[in-house]
């Protein structure tokens, strides 16, 4: 294995992984092997684990020098972690891997042979999604399909983060600043060559699922607001519909008045009060999500923060290890 430049990367963020890990290393490991030989290498981030993940992220470094285990500092959503992964391994093609096994990795063959006839980036595009429940089955492509209607760029429905990229895509993601991060969307944006491949998600491997519902409508308003102004378009809309409607019934009451009416209807005039007064509140609340990703990103934190790097025979305290946000590249500075 080259130590400066593998030729793959396979980055994977974990959360609570660690029944599957084992099984997630030994198809990596083989899929990989059959593919590039020994020039790869084998990024795991641990996202804040509550079990045994971290343990054997060690263990799997220590025993494989492809392994690079990286130890988040607390838990910052798999989006972040992929992008701490992503803003550490050195290959010149980076395969983005979940792992829980829903996504094959014997697939990479098939991927790379793609890049080699000139793809940049090469997409997993879900044909069957086997062992969800038709919820969430329903409701992602729903998402998916409101959601190109938003933007301006073409995000491909049904496709997650399970993509191969070069080197020269992942460079200029790695100089994306943002904090609330839609990868699949800011991979979309970038352009270049891309290509879908058609695949059956499998059932995962092991454990229990870690995006509830209340993580996917995060992601979803996080995807939302990160490629679209559609939304402040519609709330400028529904404020002109309420004004017009408002200076109608402003027309009816003086009429009323001027003819020597009493103006009737006081339940008329409560629910209408409820209704302007409900479509201002989701007016502001739109305009927060803007505001408040605004507020965030002028704090201009660090995206993540490295808490330890395993590697064979070595472990070390990064202090701090993130994407320097002025220049879209890695700053890391470690002690032993």
């Amino acid at each position: 294995m080259s130590l400066d430049c593998p030729r793959l990367s396979v980055v994977a963020p974990c959360f609570n992984e660690a029944e599957g890990l084992g099984e997630f290393y030994r198809r990596v490991s083989t899929s990989c092997i059959d593919v590039v030989g020994d020039d790869f290498e084998i990024v795991l981030v641990n996202d804040g684990s509550r079990d045994a993940t971290w343990p054997l992220m060690v263990e799997l470094a220590d025993r494989d020098p492809h392994v690079v285990a990286l130890n988040l500092s607390r838990n910052h959503g798999h989006q972040l972690a992929l992008t701490a992964g992503l803003a550490h391994c050195r290959g010149d093609r980076i395969l983005i891997l979940d792992a829980d096994l829903q996504d094959p990795p014997e697939l990479l063959g098939e991927m790379m042979s793609r890049m080699d006839r000139g793809a940049c980036i090469v997409f997993g595009q879900r044909r069957q999604r086997n062992g969800e429940t038709r919820f969430k089955t329903w409701t992602a492509a729903v998402f998916y399909r409101v959601l190109r209607s938003l933007v301006d760029i073409d995000i491909p429905v049904d496709a997650g983060d399970f993509r191969l990229m070069n080197r020269r895509a992942l460079d200029i993601l790695n100089a994306m600043p943002e904090h609330h991060r839609f990868i699949r969307g800011m991979v979309s944006w970038i352009g270049l060559k891309q290509e879908a491949m058609i695949y059956d998600r499998d059932v995962r491997y092991a454990g229990v699922t870690k995006y509830p519902l209340s993580k996917m409508i995060r992601f979803a308003v996080d995807a939302v607001t990160g490629f679209s102004v559609s939304p402040l378009r519609l709330a400028s809309f529904t404020g002109i519909v309420m004004a017009a409607l408002g200076s109608l019934l402003l027309l009816y009451v003086l009429g009323s008045w001027l003819r020597g009416h009493v103006v009737e209807g006081w339940t008329s005039l409560a629910v209408i009060s409820l209704i302007v007064g409900s479509v201002q509140l989701l007016v502001l609340g739109i305009m927060g999500e803007y505001l408040g990703r605004l507020y965030i990103e002028a704090k201009r934190r660090p995206l993540f923060i490295i808490d330890e790097i395993a590697t064979q025979g070595r472990r070390e305290i990064a202090d701090p290890g993130y994407v320097d946000i002025e220049r879209g590249r890695r700053v890391e500075r470690t002690t032993s």
